[in-house]
């Protein structure tokens, strides 16, 4: 009995190990770095997708102390027009009046769970997300199409770009 209890012990260890490798290290595409090297692009922990979420549910929200408790310290945001954000309460600041003069609404469309692995060993956790936003710019709602990308660390946000184009009236 004792070596059937160790068995099954043995198979269940076995298996949960085997269920996570494979998630862990299932490719799903490529990076390229900056000096033109091929990174392998593995999914990600899900658990980013949750901290990202809550992260946009607070935007929609105007909550800008939650999103200044989820930045990380030396947090950095790239905008769709050139903007370069540098530190949460920079970011505060921005957000306060882009929220007044433009009342952005994000509706989400997709959270991919991504990570890659430099060659110096250091693991970065990605989202890539999509989102259709309404922005009302002088009293007219303007519908335009959002892709993000935010590193995550430790349950907070380091950085993250947005790439953006106006959204067409078949879509």
């Amino acid at each position: 009995m004792r070596k059937y209890s160790l068995l099954l012990v043995l198979i269940i260890i076995f298996s949960c190990n085997s269920e996570m490798k494979e998630t862990k290290d299932t490719q799903i595409g490529v990076e390229i770095s900056d000096k033109g090297e091929r990174l392998d692009l593995n999914a990600g922990e899900m658990s980013t997708v949750s901290i990202w979420e809550k992260y946009i549910d607070a935007h929609n929200n105007r909550d800008i102390e939650a999103i200044k408790s989820m930045n990380a310290e030396g947090f950095k945001a790239y905008g769709p027009r050139g903007e370069f954000i540098d530190g949460s309460q920079a970011h505060a600041e921005f957000l306060m009046a882009w929220f007044k003069d433009n009342e952005p609404k994000w509706s989400p469309k997709y959270y991919i769970a991504n990570e890659v692995e430099d060659n110096e060993g250091n693991l970065m956790q990605w989202v890539t997300s999509g989102h259709d936003l309404t922005l009302v710019v002088d009293g007219t709602d303007v519908k335009v199409v959002q892709v993000h990308d935010a590193l995550i660390k430790n349950g907070e946000i380091h950085k993250f770009y947005v790439y953006e184009r106006v959204k067409q009236d078949n879509e």
